[in-house]
């Protein structure tokens, strides 16, 4: 059997009816689980379903028995969870997973929890109750764990039947908890990866996870502390090569614990852009994985620094991860005394400068040099706040990456398909989820609202927050994206919507639009042109020459599209065409397109423009906006600014004008440029 059956065995827990469901012969048994944490435990929620509408009303109903005693818990947090407690549901979706709290659990010894997407193919055991024999007891199995889609692993060999579902899967080689065993059937298994927790962190109450991570670090450090031979750490030591390079497991269950004493990181944006950072000075390569990765916790930033690729073939396999790994922890130890001054212990603190300076005598020369660099303002004490010169707008360009929404052309059906990616730098892109079936348009909120929301975690870097750029056919331009509320699925539209997830885009962050036709070829040379003059000032110059003094009603007489174009290709350097009404059809869709033909990369206009008389009053206050704004550089900086003013009543006498604003802002030289334009698949004949 597996070298982890006697470690497992203590954390493993029956899931039971609470009351009869103790007695081990008895008919109330539900399934397994295990603790990850002193008080809490994990399982499948198709297992704690079983105890019906008092388990989704998180009342203390799930009873639980492991080796250390008997005690009822409640459900925290789970995925899917039933719309009302009294559903009941046939099928348990993917992750199918949830969170119990065992307050009467404070000793139960856990397993450790892997902090890196599983490696497979991998041999794993798993292990949980089962009646395979007829009496129900604990089982083990031995076998492999291979992919079987993007969230999911498929288990086969010798393994055990029903009853082991909630059971953990072990990898034999790194000795930690990879997977979550979600069914067994007599040749093959399923599992989720334990890296499905990330999934609940974005529930209501999903902070709490912080707190359970938190806990087992502290478990396991405390443990290997305490000695004994039966803790996880001194038996994935016994799996190690003596001498072997990279970091070994008590160099990391004592790193680990120390990160736990630090404040979380945002999102998994600000754990990935350290990770990067570390990965491109130790490779000496700009190295970015092209899997996003979703981290959570400093931990897990470090798992991501394993087995790092030596691209220049000069290192042994391991041996550039513990220069990796010490190096990006002495960059969360200065990233957070820089950013979480009010939050941060710090002794935690010093305690990990400490622990990283002392061990950074392993680390090769260059790489020891640059940790004492970053470590030495933590240690001294002195201040490591950014120049107080830096601007909100420098500020904001340190997000990890923006975001940028394509949408495509609709298909005959009105399909409208799309992408969502990451744009680093300015420059690279990284697709991130999209459908080329497309739907319409009347869903495309609620279709990207949870792609969009986990772009946006990975863009965003702490206190940065990255921009939406969303790259649309011009008959989508009045779509209202600023005003788009990311509310999780299943969940009812009445969050709160000064609750900062769930406020709309533009009242938190930059949203701007991008014209999709044009980015699909060459720029042309009017565009540049006009791009190059935008450095400032901004002048505001009328879309449609009328609507600035008679507006847009029916009777006002229209200026021609040749004479639009005349206007606007002569207008003078850094003017901005402004317009107080819609631009996705009619006289506005037609003004919108001569402006792009000749080659404006900024635009302002209202797209809830009509039945209004206040055109000259929009376009008055548009210009001395632009004027105040003084570049491109400074429209985009100034934008979301002005949404919050807009929707503000006490502001509505000097910023109401704005409600509804819309702004194009184009450059030629921001990817994608001269691409293929994003269609539907073709119809199948």
């Amino acid at each position: 059997m597996s070298a982890f059956q006697g470690t497992v065995r203590p954390s493993l827990a029956r899931i039971v009816e609470p009351g009869e469901g103790y007695e081990q012969h008895g008919d109330h048994y539900w399934g397994s689980g295990f603790f990850i944490a002193p008080q809490w435990l994990l399982t499948c929620a198709h297992v704690v379903g079983k105890g019906g509408a008092a388990v989704w009303r998180s009342e203390q109903a799930v009873g639980v028995v492991w080796q250390g005693g008997t005690a009822t818990g409640r459900v925290v947090l789970a995925k899917p969870r039933p719309s009302v407690p009294e559903e009941n549901r046939s099928r348990w979706e993917v992750p199918d997973i949830a969170l119990v709290h065992v307050p009467d659990a404070r000793d139960a010894p856990c397993v450790w929890l892997s902090e890196r997407p599983p490696s497979i193919p991998a041999e794993i055991s798993l292990h949980g109750w089962s009646r395979e024999t007829g009496d129900l007891g604990v089982r083990d199995g031995l076998g492999q764990a291979q992919a079987h889609d993007t969230r999911t692993l498929l288990l086969t060999g010798v393994l055990p039947v029903e009853g082991v579902s909630g059971g953990p899967v072990v990898d034999r080689e790194s000795g930690a908890v990879i997977a979550v065993v979600k069914a067994v059937g007599r040749s093959e298994g399923l599992a989720v990866p334990v890296t499905a927790l990330h999934e609940l962190y974005d529930l209501p109450g999903g902070d709490v996870l912080h707190t359970v991570l938190r806990e087992h670090d502290r478990h396991h450090l405390r443990r290997y502390r305490e000695g004994g031979s039966d803790d996880w750490t001194r038996t994935q030591l016994k799996l190690r090569t003596r001498g072997a390079p990279g970091l070994t497991p008590d160099l990391r269950v004592h790193l680990y614990g120390l990160l736990a004493e630090l404040p979380p990181p945002s999102g998994p944006g600000e754990v990935m852009k350290l990770v990067e950072k570390v990965k491109s000075r130790v490779l000496a390569d700009d190295f970015r994985s092209p899997i996003e990765q979703s981290p959570r916790s400093w931990r897990e930033g470090a798992g991501l620094l394993h087995d790092l690729p030596d691209i220049r073939g000069k290192a042994k396999p391991h041996e550039l991860d513990l220069d990796a790994v010490l190096l990006y922890a002495a960059k969360v130890a200065r990233h957070t005394a820089l950013t979480r001054r009010d939050t941060a212990a710090p002794q935690a603190l010093r305690d990990l400068a400490d622990w990283v300076t002392f061990r950074s005598e392993m680390a090769r020369g260059p790489i020891a040099e640059e940790i004492g660099r970053a470590l030495a303002p933590v240690l001294n004490g002195t201040d490591v706040a950014p120049p107080p010169t830096a601007t909100v707008r420098e500020n904001r360009s340190r997000a990890r990456a923006d975001v940028l929404v394509e949408v495509g052309e609709p298909d005959y059906g009105g399909r409208y398909p799309w992408r969502v990616k990451l744009l680093f730098d300015g420059r690279d892109v990284s697709p991130f989820d999209g459908d080329d079936r497309g739907v319409p348009r009347s869903q495309l909120r609620r279709t990207l609202r949870g792609p969009l929301a986990g772009a946006l975690r990975q863009g965003d870097s702490g206190e940065n927050l990255a921009a939406v750029e969303a790259l649309l056919p011009r008959q989508l331009f009045d779509e209202p994206i600023d005003a788009w509320r990311l509310i999780p699925d299943g969940a009812d539209d009445d969050y709160d919507e000064w609750d900062p997830p769930y406020m709309p885009l533009g009242r938190r962050r930059v949203v701007v639009i991008r014209d999709r036709r044009r980015n699909a070829r060459d720029a042309i040379p009017e565009w540049r042109r006009l791009w190059n003059a935008a450095d400032g000032p901004l002048a505001a110059v009328p879309l449609r020459d009328e609507a600035a003094v008679s507006g847009h009603g029916p009777s006002v007489r229209r200026e021609s599209r040749p004479a639009a174009f005349g206007r606007l290709m002569g207008a003078e350097r850094g003017s901005v065409p402004v317009y107080c009404g819609h631009v996705e059809h009619g006289d506005g869709f037609a003004a919108m397109s001569t402006a792009l033909a000749a080659g404006h990369p900024l635009a302002l206009w209202r797209r809830n423009g009509q039945n209004h008389d206040d055109c000259q009053e929009f376009h008055d206050r548009a210009g001395r906006f632009l004027a105040k704004a003084g570049s491109a550089a400074g429209l985009r900086e100034r934008i979301q600014e002005l949404r919050v003013h807009a929707s503000t009543p006490e502001l509505a006498a000097d910023s109401g004008w704005a409600d509804g604003i819309a702004v194009l802002f184009d450059p030629p030289d921001r990817p994608p440029y001269g691409t293929e334009a994003i269609s539907p698949p073709p119809m199948e004949t």
